[in-house]
């Protein structure tokens, strides 16, 4: 007998649609599972088994065939536990066949028959819906991701038994309600650092003010101690609260890559990831065999923090350069291609030198030059190219140190980020910020002046910028301009702009 069930794969962060065929015949006993299946599903067939013994069923000494079709779509992961074994059981006439449709079934099976978490559950859901799937089924610990999704029925049950007479009608499950992820929204706070905790730094402050209001990138460079870390973590603290919109979209990232609390099953603050310099290309740029999302897409509609940027492997800093231009990242494939999002705020963080003295007035610095130069040149110039500030933050005064911070707060700087961001909105277009704005769209709303195209100019020639050079001062003068409230770009907004450009260690033309 024939049995077909329906579920899910993962290509990037969408969901697409899997049939699992089940056919008994007769022959040799034996359970073969096909259609490019990795190792994972192909050891479900143990776990199947026990769980189907555990729950009072016993396999027939029959020829079972699994089939996962698509037979060309690698299929990967343990949520296919569930659908096989319902296959089966439908195969054996322990479930009807109809019972099965208009259902969309999800989940890994425990030894003794209990329904495990997976991920992606939240995409699986919108796929649901949008098919016009009439439930989907996921394990208990998925409920609440699943159930952000309206439009759908549902159902986590805690096990196989409870699901079998849920599908026979002998014990029905509720559905859950949706989840109120926009009160959860209202509920969430940043939990990063405040920039009242600041002392000094008031040219870095401005710096990072502006970095929030345009969405662009930014490279602090300085002796240890001066505060590169804690500007770092005040970020997200003044950037807009993200949108409802915004939220799913970061939300079903972190779906993708399991990252989710199974109790509170939500993102509703722009992420701040901070990984290590030790990381590996693939976990900064997502893939792998199976691939998956790397720092880049967790940290999507948010902030990637590198400290201690140059210790980065220089493969691993190259591989940014796409996702910084695009705002995504393609993985190629033999057997697949995949797209993650990745739209993210780098913030960079290096020492000046190795030792991190250089240019002490209280600590020599023990580095030779060509240590220096060495460590310098980890950074390459079109990556630098694409960062639009680079700032300098020096050691801070002993009188500064000692004294109570009298800097604005985050919740001040915020206010002012915001309405920055809304002229930006109403003048780009809906969630389009100046550091995402293209060549014509940049041209009409970033145009210059007889006085500002005469100042560019004589700066460019001095200090030989890129083409990208140009663009992405233009773009940090036209947030300069957002902020202060006009809609012409003059003079001092250009040469904040330009300062911003050259007045690192690491700066560019």
């Amino acid at each position: 007998m024939l049995a077909c069930v329906n579920t899910i794969a993962m290509e990037g962060v969408k969901a697409v649609p899997v049939e699992v065929e089940v056919d008994l015949s007769r022959g040799l006993p034996s359970l073969s599972v096909v259609g490019l299946a990795d190792e994972a599903v192909r050891e479900a067939k143990d776990r199947i088994r026990a769980a189907l013994k555990n729950s009072g069923y016993k396999l027939p000494t029959l020829h079972i065939t699994i089939n996962l079709a698509p037979a060309h779509l690698p299929k990967v992961g343990s949520a296919y536990d569930l659908p096989m074994a319902l296959g089966l059981l439908a195969a054996m006439e322990q479930l009807p066949i109809s019972s099965l449709s208009r259902r969309i079934f999800l989940g890994e099976l425990a030894l003794d028959g209990r329904l495990k978490p997976i991920a992606g559950s939240l995409p699986a859901a919108i796929y649901a819906r949008n098919a016009g799937f009439e439930e989907i089924i996921v394990p208990e610990g998925n409920g609440l991701e699943a159930a952000f999704v309206e439009g759908i029925r549902v159902v986590s049950p805690a096990n196989l038994l409870a699901l079998v007479r849920h599908l026979l009608a002998v014990e029905p499950l509720q559905p859950l309600p949706v989840t109120d992820w926009q009160q959860w929204m209202r509920e969430e706070k940043p939990a990063q650092r405040n920039l009242r905790e600041v002392k000094g730094q008031e040219y870095a402050r401005r710096a990072l003010e502006v970095v929030a209001a345009g969405g662009h990138n930014l490279l602090m460079s300085g002796p240890p101690g001066s505060g590169k870390t804690l500007l770092a973590q005040c970020l997200p603290g003044i950037l807009p609260p993200m949108t409802l919109d915004e939220a799913l979209e970061v939300t079903t990232i972190h779906s993708v890559a399991g990252r989710l609390d199974p109790m509170r099953p939500f993102v509703g603050v722009r992420p701040f990831r901070s990984p290590h310099h030790t990381a590996s290309q693939v976990a900064l740029i997502g893939g792998g065999g199976n691939p998956r999302p790397g720092e880049v897409s967790l940290a999507h509609r948010g902030v990637l923090f590198l400290d201690e940027i140059p210790e980065f492997g220089r493969t691993s800093l190259e591989v940014l350069r796409e996702p910084l231009e695009s705002g995504d990242v393609h993985i190629s494939r033999a057997a697949l291609s995949t797209r993650f999002p990745a739209s993210f705020q780098l913030v960079a963080a290096c020492n000046p030198c190795p030792c991190g003295y250089l240019g002490s007035p209280h600590r020599s610095c023990r580095c030779a030059a060509l240590r220096i130069e060495q460590y310098r040149s980890r950074l390459s110039g079109p990556l630098l190219d694409r960062i639009d500030l680079h700032v300098e933050v020096p050691a801070v005064p002993q009188e500064v140190l000692v004294a109570i911070p009298r800097g604005e707060s985050s919740e001040e700087v915020a206010e002012r980020v915001i309405e920055a961001r809304m002229r930006q909105y109403l003048r780009n277009g809906s969630g389009i910020s100046n550091a995402r704005l293209d060549g014509f769209s940049l041209e009409r709303h970033a145009g210059l002046g007889k006085e500002e195209q005469v100042l560019l100019l004589n700066a460019g020639q001095k200090l030989g910028f890129s083409a990208r050079s140009y663009n992405r001062i233009l773009k940090v003068a036209r947030t300069i301009a957002d902020l202060a409230a006009v809609e012409q770009i003059h003079t001092t907004h250009l040469a904040e702009a330009i300062q911003y450009r050259v007045g690192g260690l690491f700066s560019q033309g």
